[in-house]
């Protein structure tokens, strides 16, 4: 609450209300009046009118008039029942009712409810339809112009919640429509199918494909018949009220059908909940609710449209066992029985520390901390880890250094309200587009300002006040200088530091060599570019760091890591709101996987085991005796299995063959195992060279939780039942436990959770029932159940409370031989998650993103002929790919971009090697040179140019109602003649919390 607001006294229909300043006069009084373009996410929009009111005798707008101590409100008289029925009868003439047989009439209809909160029986006007044909070019989702009431929550969703600035309503147009872009077809549009449209309309003008004949008993109709339906429903049915009778007891059929299960998204770490609609094993939709803790309404492409998978034909259903060179269908008994006999005999051969085990960042928390259980209680190793090895290991060791905890200082609306966001090596509009939002309506909306660096100029380094080109691998000398000059300007925070830091001098001292000219000379980065980053920090009054894989895949990533939270303590960014370090997870339980314990040096809640009075406790509680010595890294693993030391393997929802560096290698090295068990929802690459195969189940089809990048614990359940004889991650692991000879027996999840809480400091209070529905809790979690959303407002996560400024020698990157000429970065696209396992069996997201591509410059282009389309083949000394060219001003130089989404022969570990992170072996997949090969091939379209990013966006203020109130046909509904603009309040286009 702000410091200025108050409480108000209003007098509301006679009776005395207490309200806040900061109110507006419908969101005291809600529902008692009726509204549709209001959206308490999106805030004003004042182009429905039917929330008409008097105030002190003039009619006014609920949505937009503020709350004044003694103002008189009525909501009754007559005046405002006429203003909102005119107001009401607009609307009807561009929409037609047709509630039975309308595929939205599932109980979330805001205009349904409105007609018959209304008691609305007959309109003045008759419906009249728009010159403007349906258009379903989107793979995703519809607009109908002719059932658009034109209340512009799809703009303001599209303007100034997303931001990607695609929607604007025609007001100038005879008869007034939705456009996308400057008036081209959904599919020839920059929209990038995040969904938000859909989810605010309040009718059935954007509607998911998938909803579409399948919601209702009679819908599904074939147009002819519909709009006979629809006419002898008028004529059989003399008024809306008889109408909305039999809609509504049609609506509560369709509850009896529709599933409506709380889910949390299983791509990236943003951890964006919503419910997931389905009816038998078809989903239909998928709904995010306002009370979502990470992302409100939003959604991206991924998350709102990328479930197809779920139901894929592709997926395993049942134990397969290697026979020879082919696999055959097994029974669980028949899998569980070969892996018990393998597993026991390889153990009692060798001994425990030649098997290791790789927990999935797809699965659940309880199913990480069963992993380490497993193999620390019940094989006797510390032989686990998870692919936090690949991307954020150099993150958490930076944080650990300098602050303590391994995660974010903070919630992701403390990113919001920075004065100053710094983006480092993260393409984040596409890797984790629901954050970006927030980062992108800040800027727009609130004036936040918006420093970017990165090798590419992707679309937040495009929206950047200030964007930064360092050569690859130089972070660290730039943000070491930036330290250097503040500290010699005396911009840094010396209270800050004098309080609450330990090691000052020598982290001065370490400093010396980075001078601005040193910097220049290194990175590439003009001097007076870094001296207006360091004049941006000094003017921020809170400043958040976000940086991602650009930074922690680099051989110096934990450095880089290091002296980003340098840079946050000297200018005393942590521990505020709006302040703090943000290593943006990639995976949607990547931080939870390592926070429960699948790691080979670490116990749950980040203890070591190399700490007695520790394992001394979880030797008591599970009774066994544990190792005192840490076992190895997925990294590691690999280099034992070449070298015969590691003979087994149990690898769960992680496509190692793919994913990790020098691939080539990783898979020679799993052709060396005398036993692979791979636990997966597809027969993938790492699949291929299993022993044994078990067919586990999506997020989708069971319980548990998943922890974001904001350290926020969120429950999931179960919207369907696993298919075929396929089962949650937690019970195949629980079953593999009992066939070695353990006595588990866990009924539940919630029970494994309850395990953990009990031995973990970190989760103490963290309970099922505490997280029931769209609860969270941010660990730390004291056992009373009190979390913490923003960390260090205190102390830090040391014994004495102080953080501590790391000092750091900066090694430079790798070379490569100069026969390979181009560096090659890597990473993400927006439609796809990693090498497209998921996202690749969405003919929707296909269609979009068909196949992987190489990014060249124009430079490299005009000197090698290259044009779009083109085949190329990257040749590294491990391997190569072949891919089709896409030149474009992206990259510079003699840079590549090669995306991610190619499980095949483009597959971007082709190329790398094994270079790794100095403290956590973490692949440099960063740091890689190539040559490139023309190969005389037919051209294809590496990117189709129905792709967003080749449309222009049209940014506005957002619906721009004033333009509608401008029109020669309004005027304000109650008034005769007199405010025909409408004009009276002044527009506010504000989101909510940034109204005031």
């Amino acid at each position: 609450m702000s410091r200025t607001d108050r409480d108000v006294r209003v007098i509301c229909n006679g009776v005395e209300k207490t309200g806040r300043l900061s109110q507006t006069i419908l969101e005291l009084l809600g529902d008692r009046i009726p509204h549709l373009c209001y959206h308490p996410s999106l805030g004003p929009i004042q182009t429905c009118d039917l929330c008409m009111v008097e105030v002190n005798g003039e009619l006014v707008r609920a949505c937009a008039t503020q709350l004044v101590d003694g103002m008189k409100i009525d909501t009754l008289s007559d005046r405002v029942k006429r203003a909102q029925k005119e107001a009401m009868d607009r609307i009807l003439i561009n929409h037609e009712l047709y509630c039975t047989v309308c595929d939205n009439n599932n109980g979330n209809c805001d205009l349904h409810e409105a007609v018959k909160a209304m008691k609305v029986d007959h309109q003045a006007e008759p419906f009249r339809p728009k010159p403007y044909p349906v258009d379903d070019s989107n793979p995703f989702y519809r607009y109908d112009p002719n059932q658009c009431i034109l209340c512009g929550r799809c703009v303001e969703a599209c303007q100034n919640l997303q931001v990607n600035e695609t929607l604007s309503i025609d007001w100038e147009a005879d008869r007034p429509r939705v456009v996308w872009d400057h008036g081209v077809s959904i599919n020839e549009s920059s929209c990038v199918s995040c969904g938000h449209c859909v989810t605010v309309c309040p009718c059935n003008a954007l509607m998911e494909k998938s909803m579409l004949g399948e919601a209702g008993f009679l819908t599904g109709l074939k147009p002819e018949t519909l709009r006979g339906m629809i006419d002898i429903t008028k004529e059989v049915e003399p008024g809306y009220r008889q109408i909305l009778a039999i809609s509504e007891m049609e609506a509560a059929m369709r509850e009896k059908t529709i599933r409506k299960t709380k889910t949390v998204c299983t791509y990236c770490g943003v951890g964006c909940s919503f419910d997931v609609w389905t009816k038998g094993r078809r989903i239909l939709k998928i709904q995010p609710r306002e009370e979502a803790p990470a992302n409100g309404i939003s959604t991206c492409v991924k998350g709102k449209f990328g479930w197809d998978f779920v139901n894929s034909e592709g997926r395993l259903t049942r134990p397969l066992i290697r026979r020879g060179d082919v696999f055959e269908e097994a029974t669980w008994e028949e899998a569980l029985a070969v892996i018990a006999e393998k597993l026991g005999t390889i153990r009692d051969r060798y001994g425990p520390d030649v098997i290791g085990l790789i927990a999935s960042s797809k699965c659940t928390n309880e199913e990480a901390y069963l992993m380490q259980k497993l193999a620390r209680a019940v094989i006797g190793t510390h032989n686990v880890d998870n692919c936090s090895r690949y991307c954020q290991s150099p993150a958490t060791q930076g944080l650990f250094r300098t602050v303590g905890y391994g995660g974010d200082s903070g919630s992701i609306s403390d990113i919001a309200q920075a004065d100053l966001v710094i983006i480092i090596g993260s393409n984040t509009a596409e890797s984790h587009p629901v954050l970006a939002t927030r980062v992108k309506r800040a800027q727009k909306l609130r004036g936040q300002k918006v420093i970017v660096a990165d090798l590419r100029k992707h679309e937040m380094a495009e929206r950047a006040d200030l964007f930064l080109r360092p050569r690859p691998g130089t972070d660290f000398v730039w943000l070491s200088a930036l330290a250097r000059y503040i500290l010699d300007q005396g911009w840094h925070d010396a209270s800050f530091l004098s309080e609450r830091v330990d090691g000052l001098e020598e982290y001065r001292h370490s400093l010396e060599p980075f001078t601005l000219p040193f910097a220049e000379e290194i990175t590439g980065i003009a001097a007076d570019d870094l001296i207006r980053a360091a004049e941006m920090i000094r003017d921020a009054g809170s400043v958040c760091i976000l940086w991602a894989m650009g930074v922690t895949q680099h051989t110096g990533g934990s450095d880089t890591s290091t002296a980003i939270s340098n840079l946050l303590l000297v200018t005393g960014n942590y521990g505020r709101p709006g302040t703090g370090a943000y290593p943006l997870r990639g995976h949607n339980n990547v931080q939870g996987t390592s926070d429960f314990g699948a790691m080979p040096h670490m116990f749950p809640g980040y203890e070591p085991v190399t700490d007695e009075r520790v394992r001394k406790r979880y030797e008591e509680a599970w009774g066994v005796s544990l190792p005192d010595r840490p076992g190895l890294n997925n990294h590691q693993m690999v280099d034992a299995i070449l070298d015969g030391r590691l003979k087994a393997m149990y690898i769960v929802g992680e496509d190692m063959a793919l994913v990790d560096a020098n691939a080539r290698r990783v898979q020679r090295a799993f052709e060396q195992l005398e036993f692979l068990v791979v636990q997966d929802l597809f027969l993938t690459r790492t699949a291929q060279f299993a022993d044994v195969v078990l067919p586990a189940s999506p997020s989708l089809e069971k319980e548990g939780t998943f922890t974001n990048t904001e350290r926020r614990i969120q429950r999931l359940y179960p919207a369907m039942e696993p298919l075929g004889d396929s089962l949650p991650d937690w019970q195949i692991i629980q079953m593999v436990a009992r066939a070695l000879g353990a006595d588990w027996s866990y009924a539940h999840p919630g029970e494994i959770m309850a395990e953990a809480a009990r031995l973990a400091p970190m989760f103490a209070g963290v309970t099922y029932e505490r997280l029931e529905g769209y609860r969270s809790l941010q660990w730390p979690v004291h056992p009373d159940g009190t979390d913490t959303p923003l960390l260090y407002r205190d102390r830090f996560a040391f014994p004495d409370g102080k953080a501590r400024l790391y000092p750091v020698k900066w090694i430079p990157p790798r070379e490569g031989e100069p026969s390979y000429d181009l560096h090659l970065n890597n990473g993400r696209v927006l439609e796809h998650f990693h090498e497209g396992n998921m996202t690749a069996r969405s003919d929707g997201i296909r269609s979009k993103v068909p196949r992987a591509f190489v990014e060249v410059s124009p430079e490299v282009a005009k000197e090698r002929g290259l044009t779009d389309g083109m085949w190329v083949r990257l040749t590294s000394p491990y391997g190569q790919v072949r891919v089709p060219v896409l030149v474009t001003d992206r990259v510079r130089g003699r840079e590549l971009y090669l995306t991610m989404n190619d499980p095949e022969e483009g597959a971007v570990n082709l190329l790398t090697g094994n270079d790794t992170d100095r403290d956590t072996d973490t692949p440099a997949f960063k740091e890689y040179t190539v040559r490139m090969e023309v190969l005389d091939e037919s051209p294809t379209e590496p990117l189709p140019r129905h792709n967003p990013r080749f449309a222009i966006r049209r940014p506005t203020r957002g619906v721009e109602v004033e333009r509608k109130w401008r029109r020669a046909d309004y005027r304000m509904p109650g008034t005769e003649g007199g405010d025909r603009d409408g004009s009276t309040h002044e527009r506010d286009c504000l989101q909510p919390e940034y109204r005031r």
